[in-house]
Formats: structure tokens, C-alpha cells, sequence
């Protein structure tokens, strides 16, 4: 089950809304006190229907999570009771064992391959990948590190880390919410009717980006990329890897923009995790825009121990740079693409950072666009042969320049490439200052901004559900991390 699914937005988030309202009551009514306001029916409703949502597809690997979260809850408690020694080993035992479950059953076959093509006869073991393995182990990690630091006490009640970590608006493709962000609101939270409007309104906003821009340039990046791969041209390449660019912005954006609103429907208040990332002016701050909770993960528990800026700063970006493409996939494409970045990040530290203020605008947004576009074409291609072709026909290395085929692409697609560059920067800034700009009266401002949202609000969803109806290539890209 996916949030851009038709059973999802007609049967499943009705049901989900109609049950939590009536927890919601229940808590009220019956369980809040003068001196308490009990969350105990809505967190029940929450993780019921988190546990359906995620075994939708797969109900075996409902159990393995669960394992994993009575296995993080008891090491939180071991972490919170014991000194010492002690302490430190229980979480290293907590921080092992999952990223042993991570390796097994992500990293199993990759290993085996490796091992089977230096001559040693391994079987592959051919397990599959649950879904958002990568992104649950994290935020278990996360919590047991930030017990072990005191920065967040330990979970003492079993469901409450359960709610934490199956949380269906975030359990599958992120963001990565830190414990830290929730812990207060998992007991004590109340949902008002902004949160409400201002939840369902950027819910609708990231089903836009999902149905209405991303899924269609998949269609032209696998048309070029995929079907078109063994007779592209230079054009091809460009046009299919820049529709692949917006495809996985407005794909993994608008999976965040619909988890950021459904928990703030549900009075919890997830982090960012996009700043319209292609207005950067160096692949530096690129990475500050994209995928900010992943980021922030690496940096605060992996490149801030390693030593950071103080101590071996180059080996330290290598090996978060290794890790975050590690992370992505059981694939050599992935290790390459973060190593790719892990270099350009590096060797910006000591060249273009230092004269950056130096350097016009354009330039640096040139740079900084051509480098990332080639980067999702290493993404992109998980057969190596594939990837060479597509290195040979970006760089102008084949017969082929040109053909109607593209100009097709482009000229009848016209208003979608126009449309993602427009949604690509920060325009409802732009439109809201405008706004507040053009009129003086708060109040007619107020209104402005209400009716325009509901036309928005209502133009997005009928339009998505027009596309879905019948829509084969719908799948979120993330989901398989």
C-alpha cells in the first residue's frame, strides 16, 4: 500500500480518520483526568493501523519489526539502568544487532555476489528486502544512542516505542524522525484545527508532486534510460536523466510533504526534509537541502564521533560519503554515487568554498545543477553496462546526437518541464509575500490564502485521482530503501 494509492486516500485514511476520532473522544471523555489528557486510544488506533498498513503487502515482515522493537526496547532499558561499562555494552549490543539485521537482509546477496565473483562458491541466499528496513533500524538506532547520551530518556512503555518506530506516515520512506522530536508529543498532544487544515492541505501538496509531476516524468526517464538505453543518443541521455532529476525530487519530496502531514494531523510535528534542494549553489549546500534527516543522521553519529572538522576530516567524509551510499542500496552504482559526492564535497572544503562569495550566482548554480544531474544518472543505473553506455552517450561518445524522439519528449511536454521548474524553487514563499505585499488588510489576506488553498486543495485531488485511476507506474522511489 502506498499513500498515492486510491484504496489508501478513499478506504484506508477515512477508516484510519473515523477510528481515531472516536479515540480521540474516548481519551476525553473517559481517560483525561483535570491534570492529564491521555493519548492512550489515539496511540492504539495509531499503531493498529500502522501494523495493517505495513503488512498490506508483506504481513511476515510485520513480525520482524516488531522483533526489532522489543529488542531496541529492552537494550533502551539496559542502556537507562546500567553504569558504566555496562551501559556501553548494552549499546553496543543494541547498535549491533541492528545493523546485523540490516546487513542480512539488505546486504546478504550483494556479499555473496562479491565473494561468488572472486571464485569462492557462496549461494545467494535471495532474501527479499522488507520495505523501509533502512529507514526503521536507523530510527532505532538513533533512539538508543540518544538514551546512551541522556538526550532522551528511555521508553519505558513497550506500545509507545512500537508507535515511535511503525508509525505508518513515516515507516516506509522516511522522514527519519529522531525520538527526541516526538517523545513529548507521544502522551501529551492535542490536535487543533490548524494542524488539522494545515496537515491535509500539505498532505494534498505532496499527492501533487507524486501523481501529478513525478509519476509523469518517469514515464519519459524510463522511455529513454530503461527502454531506450541500447539507442541513446546525447540528447536522449540529457533529457532522460533531467526527467529523472525532477522525477525523484517531486517523488521523494511529495512522500515527505504527505508523512509531514499526516502526522501533523495526528498532533505530531515531523522535522523538514527538503529546502528545494536545486536552488543550491554548491553540492555542499545541496546536501543541506536533500533528504535532511539522512544527513543530519550521518552527521550527528557518525562523522561528529569520527571527529569531525577536528581530527582526519578528509577520512571522515569518505566514510560517511561510502555509508550513505552503502545505505541506498545493496548496489556497486550506489557506492559509486556516494563516493562520487563524497570527493566533490571534500575537495569543495578546500577550493570553491573559500572564494564562493566570489564567484557570480549563475555559475555556481550551473556547477552545481550539472554535478547533480550527472550524479542520479550513477543513481539511476544499477547494471554497470548500462551505466557505461549512458557515461558515453551524456559525454557525447556515440553516433547518435540527436532524433525526433527527443524533441518529441520535450516540445510535447512542454508545460510539465515548465511546471517542475516553477515548483522546483520556492514559489508559495514567493506567492505568500506577494501577497502580504499587494494587501495591506490582514483579514482579506487571511481569506485570500483560505480560498486559495481549497481551490488548490480540491484542483490537486481531483486531478490525481483522474491520473490514478488506471495508472500502472505509481510506486514511491524510496520505498525500496
Amino acid at each position: 500500500m502506498v499513500f498515492s494509492d486510491l484504496f489508501f486516500l478513499f478506504v484506508f485514511i477515512p477508516a484510519f480518520a473515523l477510528c481515531y476520532l472516536l479515540a480521540t473522544i474516548i481519551d476525553r471523555k473517559l481517560l483525561s483526568s483535570p491534570t492529564h489528557r491521555s493519548c492512550l486510544s489515539k496511540n492504539i488506533i495509531i499503531v493498529l493501523f500502522s501494523l495493517i498498513f505495513y503488512g498490506w503487502g508483506e504481513p511476515i515482515y510485520v513480525f520482524l519489526m516488531i522483533l526489532c522493537v522489543l529488542f531496541n526496547y529492552l537494550s533502551g532499558l539496559g542502556i537507562d539502568r546500567f553504569n558504566g561499562r555496562a551501559r556501553k555494552t548494552a549499546l553496543v549490543i543494541g547498535l549491533i544487532c541492528n545493523i546485523a539485521i540490516l546487513g542480512v537482509f539488505k546486504y546478504a546477496d550483494f556479499f555473496a555476489q562479491i565473494l561468488c565473483d572472486i571464485g569462492l562458491s557462496i549461494p545467494k541466499p535471495n532474501i527479499s528486502l522488507p520495505i523501509g528496513i533502512s529507514f526503521y533500524t536507523f530510527q532505532s538506532m538513533s533512539y538508543l544512542i540518544d538514551v546512551y547520551r541522556k538526550e532522551s530518556p528511555a521508553q519505558r512503555h513497550f506500545g509507545n516505542l512500537l508507535l515511535y518506530i511503525s508509525m505508518f506516515p513515516q515507516l516506509v520512506a522516511g522522514p527519519i524522525v529522531r525520538y527526541d522530536t516526538i517523545a513529548r508529543e507521544i502522551n501529551n498532544r492535542k490536535v487543533t484545527l490548524n494542524d488539522v487544515t494545515d496537515g491535509t492541505y500539505r498532505f494534498l501538496i505532496g499527492l501533487g508532486k507524486k501523481v501529478i509531476i513525478a509519476n509523469q516524468f518517469s514515464e519519459l526517464a524510463d522511455q529513454f534510460l530503461l527502454n531506450g538505453i541500447n539507442n541513446l543518443s546525447t540528447a536522449g541521455a540529457w533529457i532522460g536523466i533531467i526527467a529523472f532529476t525532477f522525477q525523484i525530487y517531486f517523488d521523494f519530496s511529495g512522500y515527505s510533504d504527505m508523512a509531514i502531514g499526516m502526522g501533523r494531523c495526528m498532533g505530531f510535528h515531523f522535522n523538514e526534509n527538503f529546502n528545494h534542494p536545486y536552488c543550491c549553489n554548491s553540492i555542499t549546500d545541496f546536501w543541506r537541502r536533500w533528504h535532511i534527516s539522512l544527513g543530519s543522521f550521518f552527521r550527528d553519529y557518525v562523522y561528529i564521533p569520527l571527529g569531525g572538522n577536528r581530527h582526519h576530516q578528509v577520512i571522515n567524509i569518505l566514510i560517511v560519503w561510502f555509508l550513505t551510499g552503502m545505505w541506498h542500496g545493496a548496489s556497486w552504482n550506489f557506492i559509486l554515487w556516494g563516493v562520487y559526492f563524497g570527493i566533490i564535497v571534500m575537495l569543495e572544503k578546500y577550493t570553491l568554498l573559500r572564494v564562493i562569495n566570489k564567484i557570480p550566482a549563475p555559475f555556481l548554480h550551473l556547477y552545481s545543477l550539472t554535478i547533480v544531474v550527472f550524479g542520479w544518472g550513477l543513481f539511476y543505473f544499477e547494471s554497470l553496462d548500462n551505466l557505461h553506455i549512458f557515461v558515453n552517450s551524456f559525454f557525447g561518445n556515440t553516433t547518435i546526437a540527436s532524433d525526433i524522439v527527443e524533441e518529441s519528449a520535450f516540445f510535447n511536454n512542454f508545460w510539465l518541464w515548465i511546471v517542475a521548474i516553477i515548483f522546483s524553487m520556492p514559489t508559495r514563499t514567493y506567492a505568500s509575500n506577494l501577497l502580504s505585499r499587494s494587501i495591506s488588510n490582514e483579514n482579506a489576506v487571511a481569506w485570500v490564502r483560505l480560498s486559495s488553498r481549497i481551490v488548490i486543495s480540491l484542483s490537486i485531488l481531483i486531478l490525481s485521482v483522474a491520473l490514478l485511476v488506471g495508472a500502472t507506474n505509481n510506486a514511491f522511489i524510496y520505498t525500496r530503501f
